[in-house]
Protein backbone atom coordinates (compact mmCIF):
# COMPACT_ATOMS: atom_id res chain seq x y z
CA UNK A 1 0.00 0.00 0.00
CA UNK A 2 1.47 3.56 -0.33
CA UNK A 3 2.64 5.30 2.11
CA UNK A 4 0.86 8.45 1.07
CA UNK A 5 -2.30 8.96 3.21
CA UNK A 6 -5.19 7.27 1.95
CA UNK A 7 -7.95 9.19 0.11
CA UNK A 8 -10.51 10.50 2.26
CA UNK A 9 -14.25 10.15 1.20
CA UNK A 10 -15.19 13.96 1.92
CA UNK A 11 -13.39 14.83 -1.04
CA UNK A 12 -16.18 13.42 -2.85
CA UNK A 13 -18.37 16.42 -2.31
CA UNK A 14 -15.64 18.51 -3.77
CA UNK A 15 -16.97 20.40 -7.25
CA UNK A 16 -14.49 18.18 -9.43
CA UNK A 17 -15.33 15.02 -7.64
CA UNK A 18 -19.20 15.65 -7.86
CA UNK A 19 -18.91 15.81 -11.82
CA UNK A 20 -16.58 12.77 -12.10
CA UNK A 21 -15.72 10.66 -8.42
CA UNK A 22 -13.97 8.07 -10.33
CA UNK A 23 -10.22 8.94 -10.28
CA UNK A 24 -11.02 9.47 -6.40
CA UNK A 25 -12.53 5.88 -6.53
CA UNK A 26 -9.22 4.37 -8.30
CA UNK A 27 -7.07 6.62 -5.91
CA UNK A 28 -9.09 4.36 -3.14
CA UNK A 29 -8.70 0.81 -4.90
CA UNK A 30 -5.17 1.76 -5.34
CA UNK A 31 -3.80 3.10 -2.37
CA UNK A 32 -6.56 1.98 0.42
CA UNK A 33 -9.42 -0.18 -1.21
CA UNK A 34 -10.34 -0.62 2.39
CA UNK A 35 -10.15 2.38 4.42
CA UNK A 36 -11.69 4.30 7.46
CA UNK A 37 -12.70 7.83 6.57
CA UNK A 38 -12.95 9.95 9.74
CA UNK A 39 -14.51 13.15 8.46
CA UNK A 40 -17.52 10.62 7.13
CA UNK A 41 -17.30 8.50 10.55
CA UNK A 42 -17.11 5.41 8.16
CA UNK A 43 -15.46 2.60 6.52
CA UNK A 44 -15.27 2.35 3.02
CA UNK A 45 -14.64 -0.76 0.88
CA UNK A 46 -13.91 0.03 -2.94
CA UNK A 47 -12.62 -2.90 -5.05
CA UNK A 48 -15.06 -5.23 -6.58
CA UNK A 49 -14.06 -8.33 -4.68
CA UNK A 50 -14.36 -7.03 -1.71
CA UNK A 51 -17.43 -5.42 -2.27
CA UNK A 52 -19.39 -8.95 -3.08
CA UNK A 53 -17.58 -10.45 0.32
CA UNK A 54 -19.64 -7.32 2.07
CA UNK A 55 -23.20 -8.08 -0.29
CA UNK A 56 -22.82 -12.08 -0.09
CA UNK A 57 -22.32 -11.99 3.59
CA UNK A 58 -25.70 -10.46 5.42
CA UNK A 59 -24.57 -12.13 8.41
CA UNK A 60 -21.80 -9.96 8.94
CA UNK A 61 -22.62 -7.33 7.09
CA UNK A 62 -26.14 -6.06 8.37
CA UNK A 63 -28.53 -3.56 6.21
CA UNK A 64 -30.17 -2.27 9.33
CA UNK A 65 -30.13 1.94 9.33
CA UNK A 66 -28.56 1.38 5.78
CA UNK A 67 -30.13 5.14 5.51
CA UNK A 68 -28.94 6.69 8.39
CA UNK A 69 -27.14 9.74 7.97
CA UNK A 70 -23.34 8.61 9.35
CA UNK A 71 -22.87 12.37 10.45
CA UNK A 72 -25.66 12.47 13.35
CA UNK A 73 -28.62 15.24 12.68
CA UNK A 74 -28.61 18.31 14.54
CA UNK A 75 -31.19 18.58 17.32
CA UNK A 76 -33.35 21.21 15.50
CA UNK A 77 -33.33 18.47 12.79
CA UNK A 78 -34.23 15.77 15.21
CA UNK A 79 -37.19 17.83 16.60
CA UNK A 80 -39.12 18.26 12.76
CA UNK A 81 -38.50 14.14 12.27
CA UNK A 82 -40.69 12.95 15.51
CA UNK A 83 -43.22 15.40 14.31
CA UNK A 84 -43.43 12.64 11.98
CA UNK A 85 -43.88 9.12 11.79
CA UNK A 86 -41.35 6.63 13.27
CA UNK A 87 -38.91 5.68 10.59
CA UNK A 88 -38.72 1.54 10.41
CA UNK A 89 -36.79 -0.73 8.16
CA UNK A 90 -38.19 -1.90 4.90
CA UNK A 91 -36.66 -3.87 2.10
CA UNK A 92 -33.16 -2.24 1.47
CA UNK A 93 -32.54 -1.27 5.13
CA UNK A 94 -33.91 -4.26 6.83
CA UNK A 95 -31.86 -8.32 7.77
CA UNK A 96 -33.38 -11.34 7.73
CA UNK A 97 -35.92 -12.72 8.99
CA UNK A 98 -38.16 -9.57 8.54
CA UNK A 99 -36.69 -8.58 5.44
CA UNK A 100 -37.97 -12.10 3.81
CA UNK A 101 -41.05 -11.57 5.28
CA UNK A 102 -41.24 -7.64 3.21
CA UNK A 103 -39.86 -9.00 -0.17
CA UNK A 104 -42.48 -11.61 0.12
CA UNK A 105 -44.95 -9.27 0.59
CA UNK A 106 -43.82 -6.69 -2.02
CA UNK A 107 -42.99 -9.28 -4.55
CA UNK A 108 -46.48 -10.78 -4.22
CA UNK A 109 -48.07 -7.28 -4.31
CA UNK A 110 -45.90 -6.22 -7.31
CA UNK A 111 -47.73 -8.89 -9.63
CA UNK A 112 -46.67 -10.15 -12.70
CA UNK A 113 -49.67 -8.82 -14.06
CA UNK A 114 -49.54 -5.43 -12.98
CA UNK A 115 -45.86 -5.12 -14.73
CA UNK A 116 -46.51 -6.69 -17.75
CA UNK A 117 -49.57 -4.21 -18.31
CA UNK A 118 -46.95 -1.17 -17.71
CA UNK A 119 -45.46 -1.34 -20.79
CA UNK A 120 -48.64 0.04 -22.77
CA UNK A 121 -48.46 2.93 -20.32
CA UNK A 122 -45.03 3.92 -20.13
CA UNK A 123 -45.42 4.06 -23.81
CA UNK A 124 -48.40 6.35 -23.32
CA UNK A 125 -46.60 8.40 -20.61
CA UNK A 126 -43.42 8.90 -23.19
CA UNK A 127 -45.27 9.88 -25.76
CA UNK A 128 -47.64 12.44 -23.89
CA UNK A 129 -44.68 13.78 -22.39
CA UNK A 130 -42.72 14.08 -25.78
CA UNK A 131 -45.74 15.53 -27.81
CA UNK A 132 -45.64 18.64 -25.29
CA UNK A 133 -41.87 19.55 -25.88
CA UNK A 134 -40.93 17.94 -29.07
CA UNK A 135 -41.88 20.79 -31.85
CA UNK A 136 -39.46 23.39 -29.30
CA UNK A 137 -35.91 22.23 -30.55
CA UNK A 138 -34.81 22.42 -26.90
CA UNK A 139 -35.38 21.11 -23.48
CA UNK A 140 -33.36 19.75 -20.03
CA UNK A 141 -34.69 16.42 -20.35
CA UNK A 142 -34.21 15.38 -16.77
CA UNK A 143 -36.76 18.02 -15.74
CA UNK A 144 -38.83 17.00 -19.04
CA UNK A 145 -38.52 13.24 -19.40
CA UNK A 146 -36.20 11.95 -17.24
CA UNK A 147 -38.18 13.05 -14.08
CA UNK A 148 -41.73 12.68 -15.04
CA UNK A 149 -41.93 9.58 -16.62
CA UNK A 150 -40.68 7.31 -13.75
CA UNK A 151 -42.62 9.27 -11.21
CA UNK A 152 -45.72 9.10 -13.09
CA UNK A 153 -45.35 5.37 -14.00
CA UNK A 154 -44.70 4.59 -9.98
CA UNK A 155 -47.41 6.41 -9.29
CA UNK A 156 -49.94 4.81 -11.09
CA UNK A 157 -48.74 1.63 -9.56
CA UNK A 158 -48.93 2.85 -6.20
CA UNK A 159 -52.25 4.18 -7.03
CA UNK A 160 -51.46 7.94 -7.06
CA UNK A 161 -52.65 11.11 -8.94
CA UNK A 162 -50.65 12.85 -11.48
CA UNK A 163 -51.63 15.98 -9.67
CA UNK A 164 -49.54 15.37 -6.84
CA UNK A 165 -46.69 15.24 -9.34
CA UNK A 166 -45.07 18.63 -8.31
CA UNK A 167 -45.41 18.22 -4.73
CA UNK A 168 -44.15 14.67 -4.25
CA UNK A 169 -40.82 15.81 -6.23
CA UNK A 170 -40.04 18.19 -4.27
CA UNK A 171 -40.62 16.09 -0.83
CA UNK A 172 -38.25 13.72 -2.38
CA UNK A 173 -35.80 16.14 -3.95
CA UNK A 174 -35.80 16.80 -0.03
CA UNK A 175 -34.99 13.19 0.66
CA UNK A 176 -32.15 12.93 -1.38
CA UNK A 177 -30.48 16.14 0.39
CA UNK A 178 -31.32 14.77 3.95
CA UNK A 179 -29.08 11.65 2.96
CA UNK A 180 -26.45 14.00 1.20
CA UNK A 181 -25.29 14.84 4.37
CA UNK A 182 -23.16 17.75 3.34
CA UNK A 183 -26.03 20.54 3.16
CA UNK A 184 -26.39 23.34 5.63
CA UNK A 185 -28.14 22.68 8.89
CA UNK A 186 -30.83 25.31 7.88
CA UNK A 187 -31.89 23.28 4.76
CA UNK A 188 -31.67 19.92 6.28
CA UNK A 189 -34.71 21.33 8.44
CA UNK A 190 -36.42 21.96 5.30
CA UNK A 191 -35.80 18.62 4.05
CA UNK A 192 -36.93 16.74 7.44
CA UNK A 193 -40.60 18.61 7.14
CA UNK A 194 -40.25 17.56 3.69
CA UNK A 195 -39.90 13.70 5.04
CA UNK A 196 -42.63 14.40 7.69
CA UNK A 197 -44.83 15.73 4.51
CA UNK A 198 -44.59 12.46 2.38
CA UNK A 199 -45.17 10.35 5.66
CA UNK A 200 -48.33 11.96 6.50
CA UNK A 201 -49.79 12.32 2.39
CA UNK A 202 -48.93 8.68 2.58
CA UNK A 203 -50.49 8.27 5.50
CA UNK A 204 -53.84 9.43 4.24
CA UNK A 205 -53.59 7.54 1.37
CA UNK A 206 -53.56 4.11 3.17
CA UNK A 207 -56.38 5.34 5.58
CA UNK A 208 -58.57 5.95 2.56
CA UNK A 209 -57.29 2.54 0.87
CA UNK A 210 -58.11 0.55 4.09
CA UNK A 211 -61.62 1.76 3.53
CA UNK A 212 -62.37 1.72 -0.23
CA UNK A 213 -59.36 -0.82 -1.35
CA UNK A 214 -58.93 -0.61 -5.36
CA UNK A 215 -56.23 -2.39 -8.05
CA UNK A 216 -53.12 -0.41 -6.77
CA UNK A 217 -49.86 -1.22 -5.15
CA UNK A 218 -51.12 -0.05 -2.15
CA UNK A 219 -54.12 -1.58 -1.89
CA UNK A 220 -52.49 -5.08 -2.57
CA UNK A 221 -49.40 -4.34 0.11
CA UNK A 222 -52.05 -3.86 2.91
CA UNK A 223 -53.78 -7.18 1.88
CA UNK A 224 -50.79 -8.63 1.09
CA UNK A 225 -49.84 -11.74 4.07
CA UNK A 226 -46.55 -13.65 4.52
CA UNK A 227 -47.12 -17.18 6.09
CA UNK A 228 -48.63 -16.67 9.46
CA UNK A 229 -47.05 -13.43 10.07
CA UNK A 230 -49.15 -10.00 10.72
CA UNK A 231 -50.39 -7.42 8.44
CA UNK A 232 -48.29 -4.69 7.48
CA UNK A 233 -48.84 -2.09 10.18
CA UNK A 234 -49.59 1.45 9.02
CA UNK A 235 -45.86 2.92 10.17
CA UNK A 236 -44.41 -0.20 7.93
CA UNK A 237 -46.64 0.59 5.20
CA UNK A 238 -45.50 4.69 5.37
CA UNK A 239 -41.52 3.48 5.11
CA UNK A 240 -42.05 0.71 2.63
CA UNK A 241 -44.34 3.29 0.15
CA UNK A 242 -41.53 6.28 1.00
CA UNK A 243 -38.70 3.55 -0.02
CA UNK A 244 -41.08 2.31 -3.49
CA UNK A 245 -41.81 5.65 -4.36
CA UNK A 246 -38.18 7.05 -4.09
CA UNK A 247 -36.29 4.39 -5.55
CA UNK A 248 -39.18 3.46 -8.12
CA UNK A 249 -38.23 6.69 -9.88
CA UNK A 250 -35.08 8.41 -8.62
CA UNK A 251 -32.42 5.47 -10.01
CA UNK A 252 -34.85 5.72 -13.08
CA UNK A 253 -34.34 8.80 -13.56
CA UNK A 254 -30.68 8.90 -12.83
CA UNK A 255 -30.18 5.55 -15.27
CA UNK A 256 -31.75 7.43 -18.03
CA UNK A 257 -29.65 10.57 -17.41
CA UNK A 258 -26.51 8.85 -17.16
CA UNK A 259 -27.10 6.74 -20.33
CA UNK A 260 -28.37 10.15 -22.25
CA UNK A 261 -25.19 12.15 -20.91
CA UNK A 262 -22.69 9.25 -21.62
CA UNK A 263 -23.80 8.82 -25.59
CA UNK A 264 -24.25 12.07 -26.33
CA UNK A 265 -21.04 12.85 -25.49
CA UNK A 266 -20.17 10.15 -27.82
CA UNK A 267 -22.62 10.86 -31.24
CA UNK A 268 -20.91 7.79 -32.93
CA UNK A 269 -23.05 5.71 -29.76
CA UNK A 270 -25.60 8.38 -30.27
CA UNK A 271 -25.91 7.26 -33.70
CA UNK A 272 -25.72 3.41 -33.50
CA UNK A 273 -28.76 3.57 -30.94
CA UNK A 274 -30.62 5.36 -33.09
CA UNK A 275 -30.00 3.28 -36.30
CA UNK A 276 -30.23 0.21 -34.38
CA UNK A 277 -32.46 -0.01 -31.54
CA UNK A 278 -31.87 -3.54 -30.26
CA UNK A 279 -28.59 -2.14 -29.01
CA UNK A 280 -30.55 -0.33 -26.21
CA UNK A 281 -30.71 -2.94 -23.93
CA UNK A 282 -26.70 -3.66 -23.69
CA UNK A 283 -26.34 0.05 -23.66
CA UNK A 284 -28.54 0.25 -20.24
CA UNK A 285 -26.33 -2.44 -18.71
CA UNK A 286 -22.98 -0.78 -19.60
CA UNK A 287 -24.60 2.29 -17.95
CA UNK A 288 -25.29 0.98 -15.07
CA UNK A 289 -21.36 -0.47 -14.63
CA UNK A 290 -19.32 2.79 -16.17
CA UNK A 291 -21.74 5.54 -14.34
CA UNK A 292 -24.32 3.56 -11.76
CA UNK A 293 -26.77 5.41 -10.53
CA UNK A 294 -27.03 3.74 -6.95
CA UNK A 295 -22.81 4.68 -6.02
CA UNK A 296 -22.83 2.84 -3.24
CA UNK A 297 -24.68 1.51 -0.37
CA UNK A 298 -24.68 1.37 3.92
CA UNK A 299 -23.90 -1.66 6.02
CA UNK A 300 -23.25 -2.11 9.55
CA UNK A 301 -21.14 -5.00 10.81
CA UNK A 302 -22.44 -7.53 13.77
CA UNK A 303 -18.61 -8.51 15.00
CA UNK A 304 -15.08 -7.24 14.27
CA UNK A 305 -14.70 -8.65 10.33
CA UNK A 306 -11.52 -8.89 8.36
CA UNK A 307 -11.55 -7.50 4.88
CA UNK A 308 -8.67 -7.21 2.71
CA UNK A 309 -5.99 -7.97 5.22
CA UNK A 310 -7.74 -4.92 7.32
CA UNK A 311 -9.87 -5.69 10.69
CA UNK A 312 -13.23 -3.66 10.55
CA UNK A 313 -14.68 -3.00 14.02
CA UNK A 314 -18.14 -4.57 15.48
CA UNK A 315 -20.37 -1.82 15.11
CA UNK A 316 -18.97 -0.23 12.15
CA UNK A 317 -20.50 1.94 9.21
CA UNK A 318 -19.72 0.52 5.94
CA UNK A 319 -19.64 1.96 2.74
CA UNK A 320 -19.78 -0.84 0.20
CA UNK A 321 -19.07 1.22 -3.47
CA UNK A 322 -20.60 -0.53 -6.05
CA UNK A 323 -19.61 2.43 -8.48
CA UNK A 324 -15.97 1.70 -8.08
CA UNK A 325 -16.03 -2.21 -8.25
CA UNK A 326 -17.66 -1.86 -11.71
CA UNK A 327 -14.20 -0.05 -12.98
CA UNK A 328 -12.52 -2.41 -10.77
CA UNK A 329 -9.32 -2.85 -13.68
CA UNK A 330 -8.93 -6.46 -11.96
CA UNK A 331 -12.35 -7.59 -13.24
CA UNK A 332 -13.21 -5.08 -16.08
CA UNK A 333 -11.10 -4.93 -18.89
CA UNK A 334 -10.28 -0.88 -20.01
CA UNK A 335 -12.88 -0.18 -17.48
CA UNK A 336 -13.38 3.18 -17.89
CA UNK A 337 -14.14 3.21 -21.50
CA UNK A 338 -18.03 2.65 -22.48
CA UNK A 339 -18.33 -0.52 -24.70
CA UNK A 340 -22.02 -2.82 -24.39
CA UNK A 341 -20.13 -5.11 -26.82
CA UNK A 342 -17.66 -5.89 -24.27
CA UNK A 343 -18.31 -10.00 -23.08
CA UNK A 344 -19.16 -9.33 -19.33
CA UNK A 345 -21.30 -6.09 -19.89
CA UNK A 346 -23.97 -7.82 -17.63
CA UNK A 347 -21.37 -8.91 -15.02
CA UNK A 348 -21.40 -5.11 -13.01
CA UNK A 349 -22.97 -4.39 -9.76
CA UNK A 350 -25.14 -1.74 -10.50
CA UNK A 351 -28.45 -2.75 -9.27
CA UNK A 352 -26.64 -4.71 -6.16
CA UNK A 353 -26.45 -8.58 -5.39
CA UNK A 354 -27.69 -10.99 -3.33
CA UNK A 355 -30.60 -10.65 -1.25
CA UNK A 356 -31.24 -6.96 -1.38
CA UNK A 357 -30.85 -6.80 -5.39
CA UNK A 358 -33.03 -4.59 -7.41
CA UNK A 359 -36.60 -5.64 -6.83
CA UNK A 360 -37.80 -3.02 -9.62
CA UNK A 361 -34.57 -3.76 -11.74
CA UNK A 362 -36.90 -4.76 -14.58
CA UNK A 363 -39.25 -1.77 -14.44
CA UNK A 364 -36.24 0.50 -14.59
CA UNK A 365 -34.95 -1.67 -17.71
CA UNK A 366 -38.15 -1.40 -19.36
CA UNK A 367 -38.79 2.37 -19.05
CA UNK A 368 -35.53 2.93 -19.78
CA UNK A 369 -35.57 1.03 -23.17
CA UNK A 370 -39.16 2.75 -24.00
CA UNK A 371 -37.71 6.01 -23.37
CA UNK A 372 -34.60 6.12 -25.64
CA UNK A 373 -36.29 4.08 -28.30
CA UNK A 374 -38.98 6.99 -28.41
CA UNK A 375 -36.63 9.99 -27.83
CA UNK A 376 -34.28 8.91 -30.60
CA UNK A 377 -36.79 8.83 -33.09
CA UNK A 378 -38.84 11.80 -32.23
CA UNK A 379 -35.75 14.22 -31.61
CA UNK A 380 -33.57 14.06 -34.84
CA UNK A 381 -30.01 15.01 -34.56
CA UNK A 382 -30.08 15.34 -30.66
CA UNK A 383 -26.82 17.10 -29.10
CA UNK A 384 -26.03 18.35 -26.12
CA UNK A 385 -26.68 22.12 -25.55
CA UNK A 386 -23.56 24.31 -25.75
CA UNK A 387 -21.87 25.45 -22.49
CA UNK A 388 -22.33 23.50 -19.43
CA UNK A 389 -25.23 21.11 -20.38
CA UNK A 390 -24.96 18.86 -17.18
CA UNK A 391 -24.44 19.10 -13.78
CA UNK A 392 -24.97 16.56 -10.81
CA UNK A 393 -26.54 16.68 -7.30
CA UNK A 394 -23.94 16.22 -4.49
CA UNK A 395 -25.20 13.13 -3.12
CA UNK A 396 -22.72 10.29 -2.05
CA UNK A 397 -25.08 7.35 -2.48
CA UNK A 398 -26.94 8.64 -6.01
CA UNK A 399 -25.83 9.74 -9.50
CA UNK A 400 -27.57 11.34 -12.62
CA UNK A 401 -27.91 14.95 -13.99
CA UNK A 402 -30.34 17.36 -12.35
CA UNK A 403 -30.20 19.06 -15.21
CA UNK A 404 -29.26 18.10 -19.07
CA UNK A 405 -29.73 20.53 -21.70
CA UNK A 406 -30.12 19.16 -25.01
CA UNK A 407 -31.27 20.67 -28.78
CA UNK A 408 -32.39 19.35 -31.89
CA UNK A 409 -33.75 19.64 -35.31
CA UNK A 410 -37.52 19.98 -34.86
CA UNK A 411 -39.49 18.52 -37.39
Amino acid sequence: MSKSAPPTFISRFEPHNVENPYPLYARMREEAPVHFSPEMHLWVVSRHDDVKAVVLNPQDFLSANSFRNPVPPAPEVVAVLEQGYPQVPALVDDDPPNHTRMRVIVTKALAPHRLSAMEARVRSITTELLDAFAADGHADLVDKLGYPLPARVIGAIMGLPDSDLERMKRWTEDLALLSAGNVPVARQVECAHGLVSIQKYLAGYIAERRKTPGDDLISALIEARYEDSPPLSDVELISLLSLLHFAGHETTTNLLGNLLVWVLQEPERLKELREDPTRIPRAIEETLRLDSPIQGMMRTTARAVTLNGVEIPANARVLVLFASANRDETIFHAPDHGDPRRPDVGKHLGFGMGIHYCIGAPLARLEVKLAMEMLLKRLPNLRLAPGNAFSYVPNFLHRGPHRLLVEWDPA
